[in-house]
């Protein structure tokens, strides 16, 4: 008998639309032992997302396997009936989804979305399941887990959700834990704890987890063997130190020179701050009202005396956790916040006394590109639409000149013309960001602010976005405040870092000198967090 928990043999499976059928997974092969943290690497489309929800029984409607087998302790799950999985999902095999968001009920409280399982599996009852459902979530790592089984999901962080998650799980004490890209939104510290704790549970229980994700830096970090999947096959296998110190196959090879956790050079030679200060902050503080109770603070200082300037044509990282105040000092920046006390210069104009039609006309000089390129573009525009809305806003040009316009910076970005009659929903995400971008550029702005880019989209499509970013900069002379968590990306793009917890600045310097020197405890605890930092040795991968 098979020492492997799960066993995937030659599996095969498609996807069938009205017109077409789509075949998803071809011919993959893929075990995993009791204890043993397997990663399951590649882009989106790879397969191997698809590949653990066949694992699961859960494959959309369309979706079925035409070939192979899978087998979960010495059991064929492939002719499973529904009624059969229900044994089996939660109890034997448990699942830990990408999103909580999605995935948790936001009108439920966290306690009895963990006891729910506990219930259904008959695992405990009603008077018992409260006081389980907190142990589970202590048991996932969530400090203060009384009060937190009380509260709902939007109260939580999000790295508190994803443990909620972890909770849901366990609560079946499954023998195999998938975790379907269970970190890729959270902060690189959160996600090192989310990690640490998955990795210890393979170690104390003999839990095997099968790891989904596309960062190489994170399978570097904590899977034992790697599975390398690329359009719906499995490319490259093995133990991970040999797969990732020597890849054999060229698209193993892509995927470790895109990874900005694996890299160590950045996309263009360091430059030092200019003579010319676009903008300079001095002082910064912005103070949020909290909703009144009888106790507690009625106010958040959300940042907190912060100063620093941005000379033209380079790039700065505002870098720092959730919560940290980098967005808000964004906010501020461009004129969408008003700053509680302090000063925003702006080209030598004081934008914090600065309104109405004054502030509108500094507006067209300073643009955001969001974080997620689907929510912030209109679904129901075309692509020509987006882009040339702030023109139409304020009123550049004739419509046969914004088109032109229009043109121009699709191509830019480096996009086909064909996407121009397309909707965004029509686009990838990397096709999407690079649209948010050029409508960023139309008004030819001095200033972009940079709002965690690429921190939705895989390493490849990062690395183009991040490419697109440095040329555009060369060309056009921008400047960029670029907010982001990754200290990855940072060693990648930036001139200056600005390092913030909590509100405050903690640190401020040349991007070589913090990123190698750092002065502050916290920046190096973000350095140290940073996946693939310390435990692959990586052969030549730099791009």
């Amino acid at each position: 008998m098979s020492a492997d928990l799960l066993e995937i043999r030659d599996l095969s499976v498609c996807y069938r639309t009205r017109t077409d059928t789509v075949h998803a997974v071809r011919g993959v092969d893929l075990t995993v032992a009791a204890g043993e943290i397997v990663a399951v690497v590649g882009e989106s489309g790879s397969g191997k997302s698809t590949t653990a929800h066949a694992v699961l029984g859960l494959l959309p409607r369309g979706g079925r396997i035409d070939a192979g087998q899978i087998r979960f302790a010495g059991q064929d799950l492939t002719g499973l009936s529904e009624k059969d999985w229900q044994a089996v999902r939660g109890t034997e095999i448990g699942l830990v989804p990408q999103d909580p968001t999605v995935s948790l009920n936001p009108v439920r409280r966290i306690g009895d979305q963990v006891a729910e399982v506990l219930l259904i599996h008959g695992l405990a009852d009603r008077r018992e399941a409260p006081a389980r459902a907190v142990e589970l979530l202590r048991r996932a790592g969530v400090a203060e887990p009384e009060t937190r089984a009380r509260q709902y999901p939007h109260e939580l962080s999000g790295g508190l959700r994803q443990r909620a998650l972890i909770a849901i799980a366990l609560a079946g004490e499954p023998r195999l834990l998938i975790a379907d890209e269970p970190t890729s939104a959270l902060d690189v510290t959160v996600q090192r704890e989310i990690l640490d704790h998955l990795e210890g549970l393979a170690a104390e229980s003999h839990t095997a987890v099968l790891l989904i994700t596309h960062d190489l830096g994170v399978a570097a970090d904590r899977a034992a063997r790697i599975v390398v999947m690329s359009d719906g096959a499995v490319v490259e296998t093995g133990p991970t130190r040999e797969v990732l110190a020597a890849p054999e196959h060229p698209y193993t090879r892509r995927l470790l020179a895109a990874a900005p956790s694996l890299a160590r050079t950045p996309l263009r030679p360091r430059r030092p701050p200019g003579p010319d200060v676009l903008v300079a902050v001095t002082g910064l503080a912005k103070t949020f009202p909290l909703p009144r109770t009888r106790s507690g603070p009625r106010a958040v200082r959300a940042v907190d005396d912060v100063s620093f300037t941005l000379t033209r044509g380079r790039t700065l990282a505002l870098v720092g956790e959730s919560g940290s105040g980098k967005s808000t000092i964004a906010r501020m920046m461009v004129g969408l916040e008003t700053p509680t006390s302090g000063r925003i210069t702006f080209a030598g104009t004081d934008i914090t006394r600065t309104g109405g039609e004054e502030l509108r006309r500094l507006r067209r000089r300073f643009q955001l590109v969001y974080q997620n390129p689907y929510a912030s573009l209109n679904p129901r525009f075309s692509i020509e639409e987006v882009v040339a809305e702030p023109l139409r806003a304020f009123r550049v040009g004739t419509r046969a000149e914004r088109r032109a316009r229009v043109v121009e910076l699709i191509d830019q970005v480096a996009l086909p013309a064909s996407v121009l009659r397309r909707k965004p929903a029509e686009l990838s995400g990397g096709q999407r960001q690079r649209a948010a971008i050029a409508r960023a550029l139309a008004l030819h702005p001095d200033l972009v602010v940079c709002d965690e880019p690429v921190s939705a989209l895989d390493v490849s499509v990062q690395a183009q976005i991040l490419e697109l970013l440095v040329r555009l900069q060369d060309e056009l002379g921008l400047t960029y405040l670029f907010i982001t968590h990754d200290l990855a990306v940072v060693r990648e793009i930036a001139d200056q870092v600005a390092v913030l917890r909590a509100g405050r600045l903690v640190e401020f310097g040349p991007a070589d000198t913090v990123l190698a020197d750092p002065r502050a405890e916290y920046t190096r605890r973000l350095l140290d967090a940073i996946p693939g930092n310390t435990r692959v040795d990586i052969g030549d991968t730099q791009r």
